[in-house]
């Protein structure tokens, strides 16, 4: 044994049960005296027993003989885990060590280690990407090397575009660990083949999301959930309803149906609800949300009755949804928007014109530009030119339009939105919106009533629930707010809930505790959960602050944590498999996204603040972008476009919000509905929220307004608007 040897293996602790006897080359055990030929190994076999060419020791401690049989051990599935990787790699290790030898030789020999000395390729190792046996190491700024990535990266694009992929595909999360895992395995990957695609790899993808699936099962029970129903339609006109399960953890697609022979039966309906609360388990479901279709209200209805404990509630976004509808419908607002589709139309139909247009509007689009292009009739030009240039009611019932939508249409982005719940806003979002709008018509009875009354024939009869009013007691960003309307409707939503939810020992608990949190005694009335109270969202705010109150904390915890919306997923890629895979496919696919989604969400703390509501200053615009962004808005094509909100803000906003308060308390909604005349409810229309892109030839409602000094200014209305009456909305 040379020195260096010698002191570089005395770093092993077996070197403390050894004597040293000067003039020896052998090791001599401290427990026995037996002399140990060979290295550090066989004496570990030695004392610990392991009958491994040399006989046990018979004096060895208790503590030595296992720490020694531990380390042979350790040893032992080390090399396992070494050869199985080389196995892996397509390598054993007698072949990795003569193509280390053979490899030697060669480089002595030729000054090549490219081929051995049979002339055989060396086969690669896990180190080869590491190093060469060229003299001088190329670099990638060497020619040969770029022309070698132009070449791979060509037959990347050559894919893609055969088979049509949108080029954002390659911003997926899960693109680089692909190419680094094919790098990695060297020369000689097999791709999987269609059939293992359909079959091991999809079922291996599922094993593993149902792992994930544990930790969203652990908050369904700590914070209660939504069981979120959604309906579309594919490309062979089937109707496949999607479950989905939303809670602070996340959104977790479950299952798809085709429903296209029970879509409009309630007892189906019923059923499949059914039978996804009890996968589920009742006392983890707070809500079940579907849309306004009467099918889908009588399901809702005839589960609240089954089950005693959960509520019904209708799709926030369709109810907004069918409300601007409804106003689409008024006189003002269907003449406009006809006459902007003309527009929009000659516009998009003559490229200088298009050109020209988007010289002022800074590349800014009105539509997605998807139309065919073709010449238009010369009364098409003359009419056009009429609208645009001679009409002097146009742009001011334009901006009528405008101020009278964008309020709802600003709330139907927030409870749209996964970023946040928003069952303790969406009740004070309602409110501000409708003032909002009343502000923007002036105050002005006559302008904003009929609006008013097509919102509240929606809002009263189907989107007014207990859920909403709780919601809104619960939020300490709004309770304590001198505005809060502490009203009896407000009060009988907030005890309703409380009644359902809670067994009654729990109730008792939680209705003696809700004094210390009116009152803001104890620690909610400390100084930093006052101030944290629109720094944290509610849900966080009620962790922080509610340990003392343990019953009511849980209670508002499992309220506040809410969705609002039943369209838990941004956009749907129509898919033609049969159904029986499409479940496992869209499981994997909806499931990977949705927790993408979901961890990236998780470094954002963003509570909504109602104040921050648009009236007239926001309009909604798409823009052509070059590059594809990898976040999704809420209006966005998923392959080409990217959605802005343009804000112009007035210069006058302050003093204008100033005197908005005084010019809209007579007409103040503030949950007194009793002094707004009201239409009376009626049947929400039997059809399911279309997620599904627009024909722009057919409907140009998503049609977008630029920036300020490009366009007609929105901030104020015109004086030929005030000649606007009731007749003219009706």
């Amino acid at each position: 044994m040379s020195s260096s040897d010698s002191k570089n293996s005395r770093k092993d602790f077996v070197w403390k049960y050894v004597i040293e006897v000067s003039g020896e080359q052998y090791l001599r055990c401290k427990f026995c005296n037996q002399r140990c030929t060979g290295g550090v190994n066989r004496l570990k076999h030695h004392l610990a027993g392991t009958h491994h060419g040399r006989k046990p020791c018979s004096k060895v401690s208790e503590d030595a003989r296992l720490e020694c049989k531990e380390a042979l051990a350790n040893f032992k599935d080390q090399k396992t885990k070494r050869n199985e990787l080389l196995q892996e790699i397509g390598m054993s290790p007698t072949s990795m060590h003569e193509s280390a030898l053979s490899k030697t030789i060669g480089t002595l020999g030729s000054g090549s280690g490219s081929v051995s000395g049979s002339g055989e390729p060396i086969p690669r190792g896990p180190m080869d990407k590491f190093t060469t046996s060229q003299p001088r190491q190329s670099t990638l700024n060497s020619k040969w090397k770029q022309e070698e990535r132009k070449e791979v990266c060509r037959k990347f694009g050559r894919f893609i575009y055969s088979k049509g992929l949108p080029f954002n595909t390659v911003n997926d999360p899960y693109w680089f660990p692909m190419i680094d895992a094919v790098a990695n395995f060297g020369p000689g990957f097999k791709p999987p083949s269609m059939h293992e695609l359909r079959t091991w790899i999809l079922k291996e993808e599922v094993n593993d999301l149902s792992i994930i699936m544990e930790d969203h099962k652990k908050a369904w029970k700590q914070y209660g959930c939504s069981i979120m129903s959604d309906g579309w339609t594919d490309g062979k006109s089937r109707c496949l309803i999607n479950f989905l399960v939303n809670s602070p953890a996340g959104t977790w697609f479950m299952k798809s149906i085709d429903a296209s022979d029970t879509i409009k039966n309630g007892e189906n309906m019923f059923k499949y609800l059914d039978e996804v609360v009890e996968e589920i388990g009742e006392e983890n479901v707070v809500q079940v949300i579907t849309d306004n279709a009467s099918n889908y209200v009588n399901a809702g209805m005839r589960l609240m009755e089954k089950r005693s404990r959960l509520w019904w509630t209708p799709c926030a976004a369709h109810c907004i949804d069918l409300m601007l509808e409804d106003i689409g419908k008024l006189n003002v607002h269907a003449t406009t928007l006809s006459r902007a589709r003309q527009v929009v139309k000659f516009i998009y139909r003559h490229t200088w014109v298009l050109s020209l247009m988007r010289t002022f509007t800074k590349n800014h689009e009105l539509i997605r530009p998807a139309i065919t292009r073709t010449w238009a009739k010369k009364v098409e030009g003359v009419k056009t030119r009429s609208t645009v240039l001679f009409d002097p009611n146009f742009w001011p019932h334009v901006a009528f339009c405008i101020k009278t939508t964008v309020p709802l249409v600003s709330v139907l982005r927030e409870v749209d939105s996964e970023e946040r719940p928003a069952m303790g806003y969406i009740y004070e979002l309602m409110d501000s919106a409708k003032e909002k709008i009343a502000f923007n018509c002036r105050g002005m009875e006559r302008k904003y009533g009929p609006i008013w009354r097509k919102i509240d024939a929606r809002w009263t009869p189907q989107l007014h629930r207990h859920l909403h009013a709780a919601g809104y007691y619960l939020n300490p960003q709004l309770r304590y707010e001198d505005k809060f309307s502490n009203v009896d409707e407000v009060r009988k939503g907030l005890f309703e809930c409380m009644d359902r939810m809670l067994d009654y020992q729990e109730r008792l608990k939680a209705d003696i505790q809700l004094d210390s949190y009116d009152q803001a005694m104890g620690e909610f009335g400390s100084r930093i959960a006052i101030d944290s109270r629109t720094l944290r969202s509610p849900t966080s705010w009620w962790m922080r602050f509610g340990g003392s109150t343990p019953e009511l904390q849980k209670f508002a915890i499992r309220v506040l944590s809410l969705t609002c919306s039943a369209s838990g997923y941004p956009y749907k890629k129509r898919n033609r498999l049969e159904h029986q895979r499409l479940n496992a496919l869209v499981y994997v696919r909806y499931n990977t996204r949705l927790r993408e989604r979901s961890l990236q969400r998780k470094q954002n703390v963003d509570p909504i603040l109602v104040e921050e509501i648009d009236s007239d200053d926001e309009w909604i615009a798409e823009k052509e972008d070059p590059l594809l962004p990898l976040d999704l808005c809420w209006l966005q094509d998923n392959e080409l476009f990217n959605v802005d909100v343009i804000r112009v803000v007035s210069s006058n906003s302050q003093e204008t919000q100033a005197s908005s308060d005084h010019m809209v308390s007579s007409h103040s909604y503030k949950r007194k509905h009793n002094e707004v005349p009201s239409t009376s409810g009626g049947k929400g229309k039997e059809k399911e929220l279309n997620l599904s892109p627009i024909d722009e030839d057919e409907d140009l409602d998503e049609m977008g307004i630029h920036d300020s000094g490009h366009f007609p200014t929105i901030d104020t209305l015109d004086e030929d608007d005030d000649d606007l009456g009731e007749e003219d909305l009706s």
